[in-house]
């Protein structure tokens, strides 16, 4: 029988986090490689993926980085490519890249859509897909955690936030979460997803502004937004075996806002 510090250990295991220079997908990787895990880092600009990676190795924390932009089909495979050269193969794959964009639905542009929807959905798509393929499927082992959003558990109060793709693209996640995790479980891949509340990050930081923080924090049970340490918690569960015998769920962390 395995103690409670063994089944949330990560010794030994690889990472792939995308959005990972900074913010929540930072966060999520600092977390998996204090219990162990090697972890490679991904986003858009060497520059921040390389003050990420030396933050983390600060830390301990064996990492490396690869630029990518999602965004880009072509830009996937030699992201899988780069990651398997550093790690060998890919036990937990977090897909936490993003984009939002706000505008009235009447007018908002096609522009947008595509741009939202292309990253938030159609990437994680590929990428796991691809992840699944050339290292999970074959070694019927690992761990798919998607970054939703409560955003896609409800619509928007009114005279909030306007952002119906973000809203739609993080539904969608929900759902691909349930979907693929009926079709992987039998390949001994869990697929699960962490949806998020209101952390001050730079993709949020508009909508902070213009709310107001104090404001946003009073409509969560708890009182308060999300902070620096409030999703190392759950990223470790799904990706460790304390959460073997969890697949398809999306759990909220939000200071209970979606509960009320």
């Amino acid at each position: 029988m395995s103690t409670t510090q063994e089944l949330f250990s990560l010794k030994g295991k690889t990472a792939l986090v995308t959005g990972g220079s900074r913010g929540l997908g930072l966060q999520m990787a600092l977390a998996l490689g204090e219990q162990g895990a090697s972890v490679v880092v991904s986003a858009r600009k060497q520059g921040e993926l390389d003050e990420a990676v030396a933050f983390l190795a600060s830390q301990g924390v064996t990492a490396y980085a690869v630029a990518a932009d999602l965004s880009r089909e072509d830009a996937v495979n030699p992201l899988v490519d780069a990651t398997l050269g550093h790690l060998g193969h890919i036990d937990i794959l977090v897909n936490n890249a993003g984009a939002t964009w706000g505008a009235p639905a009447e007018d908002y542009p096609l522009e947008a859509w595509d741009k939202v929807m292309n990253l938030n959905v159609r990437s994680i798509f590929l990428l796991s897909q691809a992840v699944a393929k050339r290292s999970m499927i074959p070694r019927q082992a690992g761990r798919i955690i998607n970054i939703a959003s409560i955003a896609g558990l409800a619509g928007n109060p009114p005279g909030t936030m306007k952002t119906i793709a973000y809203n739609t693209s993080k539904a969608a996640v929900v759902n691909f979460t349930r979907t693929l995790a009926g079709e992987w479980g039998a390949y001994g891949i869990n697929v699960n997803a962490i949806a998020p509340g209101f952390f001050p990050s730079k993709m949020t930081a508009g909508v902070l502004q213009a709310i107001g923080e104090e404001k946003l924090a009073m409509g969560a049970p708890l009182g308060r937004l999300g902070g620096d340490e409030d999703l190392k918690g759950a990223v470790v569960l799904f990706a460790s075996a304390a959460g073997r015998h969890i697949t398809g769920q999306t759990l909220a962390i939000d200071g209970g806002v979606s509960a009320v």
